[in-house]
């Protein structure tokens, strides 16, 4: 487990490198479709991350498949398993309110601990090594990744705004599709973070001061992709993931603070009301994303370290490298689920379900009709609002062995009976919906059921070896030959 967190995305490079987990490419290739065919061939057999050291036409290396497996994914935290990490999360959510003298003298270390990861201003930054008060976006190596994308995307942004009246910040990872010099998209969704804020200030009538920071501390890049609750600071999360508080700097032409490691910073803004045609662009649901109008994003100043790295990431078809952030998400948010719904065990968000799809769960059923009531608390939580099916199964069904999950479906529910059907909102990059963003879900209770549910017939035992006889075979097996 690493002590000291990562500065800069170029520190966790050097820690994947010293570990085996970083492949170098000498060889020139071209950031337009080559890079994601060679990135997508390396997820899929569960390759090392990727530094294309020279990318055709480009002087600046591209860093690819950095959190493309569960090791990686889980140094980037800075741990030694996802695990680690949400059972750090669950010490923290059992933090109660101390009543008496001594309780509050021995809460003092912990609140100081928490009271650490705040992040703090500095006042200079290697991403502000080198300014460009006259930039040209276009000559970084943004990627094209698919054979119908609308143009090169920055696909690895993490982009910070500010709501007009609270100050409040938000980080969130958007696409941004690069339309010239000075111009990308901004493809946020409406329930996004960045999205609300520019709502409010279109309502105000009012620019948007924006930025956007390619690299720094993997934790922050995981930290803008991470569905917390609303108003809860990105940066603020970050620094818990990395046990030290992010350092910050001040953009040079706006009033916005970016991580002081990042790589490559743009800093512009939005102006209300104004639109353009982005996309199409292959997504992480393994097809297109239909051309859409979203705001336009200025860029008004570059500002980068002397020797950067250009941070870039691929969707389409799973598995992929967000899959590996989603599954970061599902270990380390279920403490979080936990506390709303006390009886939860475990989840199962398949990588084949791409996160929002499909929703695996165990319980502890009380009463009857629990699966159901699981089932719709669940819709009610944040982005597992967007869940189109749950399905909910015993506690001592294993979630996460898909086998054991189909096994138990298919012979666990009376289709009529144990599924239900809900209207709600959808992602809105469900192609299936009746409209964008709105459509139905389906619950499935597939516990055992209990005569209070109307089951009045005999619940069959599973068919199962005794411990004695199991016992006696596993001491002879080694003499069997087998």
């Amino acid at each position: 487990m690493r002590d000291v967190p990562y500065e800069t995305l170029q520190d966790f490079l050097h820690q994947l490198e010293s570990i085996g987990e970083l492949k170098r490419i000498s060889q020139p290739v071209s950031p337009t479709l080559e890079m994601t065919e060679i990135a997508d061939r390396t997820v899929r057999e569960g390759g090392p991350a990727l530094l294309f050291e020279r990318p055709a036409g480009y002087s600046m290396p591209v860093a690819m498949n950095v959190f493309g497996s569960p090791r990686r994914m889980a140094q980037a935290l800075g741990a030694e398993s996802l695990e680690a990490v949400a059972q750090e999360i669950e010490e923290v959510l059992s933090l109660e309110p101390p009543t008496s003298l001594m309780e509050k003298l021995r809460a003092i270390p912990r609140l100081a601990r928490l009271a650490s990861y705040a992040s703090h201003t500095v006042s200079n930054a290697v991403c502000q090594e080198v300014v460009e008060e006259e930039p040209d976006i276009t000559r970084l190596p943004h990627l094209t990744c698919w054979p119908q994308d609308g143009g090169p995307f920055i696909t690895l942004p993490l982009v910070i705004t500010r709501h007009p009246a609270s100050g409040g910040r938000n980080v969130g990872m958007y696409r941004m599709q690069v339309f010239d010099a000075r111009t990308t998209g901004m493809h946020w969704h409406p329930q996004k973070g960045g999205a609300a804020h520019y709502r409010e200030h279109v309502r105000l009538g009012k620019r948007m001061e924006a930025a956007v920071a390619l690299g720094g501390d993997p934790a922050i890049i995981y930290a803008a992709t991470a569905p917390l609750p609303e108003n809860f600071d990105e940066i603020l999360f970050a620094g818990f993931l990395r046990k030290r508080g992010v350092p910050m700097v001040r953009c040079r032409t706006v009033d916005i603070e970016v991580p002081a490691g990042a790589e490559i910073v743009l800093e512009g803004y939005l102006d209300p009301g104004e639109l353009r045609e982005e996309g199409p662009f292959g997504d992480h649901t393994g097809y297109y994303s239909l051309k859409g109008q979203y705001p336009v994003f200025h860029v008004t100043c570059l500002t980068r370290r002397e020797h950067p790295i250009y941070p870039a990431t691929i969707v389409g078809p799973p598995p992929k490298e967000d899959c590996f952030l989603a599954k970061a998400t599902e270990r380390l948010f279920l403490p979080l689920l936990r506390r709303e719904l006390p009886e939860l065990v475990d989840l199962n968000l398949p990588v084949e379900g791409i996160f929002h799809n499909l929703a695996l769960v165990s319980i502890r059923k009380q009463y009857p009709g629990h699966a159901h009531k699981v089932m719709h608390a669940l819709w009610g939580l944040g982005q597992m609002a967007f869940t189109k099916i749950i399905v909910v199964f015993d506690e001592h069904v294993n979630v996460q062995d898909m086998r054991e999950v189909i096994w138990r479906l298919g012979n666990h529910i009376d289709p009529e009976r144990d599924i239900t059907f809900v209207m709600g909102p959808l992602d809105i990059l469900d192609h299936a919906a009746r409209q964008p963003g709105f459509g139905s879900k389906m619950g499935i209770d597939a516990t055992r059921k209990w005569p209070g549910e109307g089951f009045t017939r005999e619940w069959p035992d599973e068919v199962k070896m005794t411990p004695e006889i199991q016992q006696r075979i596993d001491s002879l097996w080694k003499d069997l030959g087998l």
